[in-house]
């Protein structure tokens, strides 16, 4: 089995909908550093499990320096926002969001 990591940093807003007060409802933003895990029995036709810049392309691009509520339709939690990432690139099996040095959602399929 052929495992790759990439590491990416964006910087984004959200405000998070939840069933409770806190100050999270508020527009704030993170410098956010992603963690994508992907895997392949076989590599593809270039000798690569996924290409690293396509997971920039498809992760950074889609949400850096963008208001998540905005590019999303769920709650962006980092949790959701973990789950999302993983579904879009082939191979992924695990995402880490790290919000803040205190706080990090983690996504694994099964």
């Amino acid at each position: 089995m052929y495992k790759i990591k990439k590491t990416i940093e964006i910087s984004a807003a959200h405000q998070l909908k939840t069933t409770y007060a806190t100050p999270c409802n508020r527009l704030h933003g993170h410098n956010w550093m992603i963690t994508v895990y992907c895997q392949a029995k076989e590599l593809n036709e270039n000798g690569m499990v996924i290409d690293f810049s396509e997971i920039k392309r498809i992760v950074k691009g889609k949400m850096d320096h963008q208001n998540l509520n905005e590019v999303f339709d769920f709650n962006p939690t980092a949790e959701n926002i973990a789950r999302w990432i993983c579904d879009q690139l082939p191979g992924c099996y695990k995402v880490e969001v790290v919000e803040s040095a205190d706080n990090t959602a983690v996504y694994e399929k099964d």
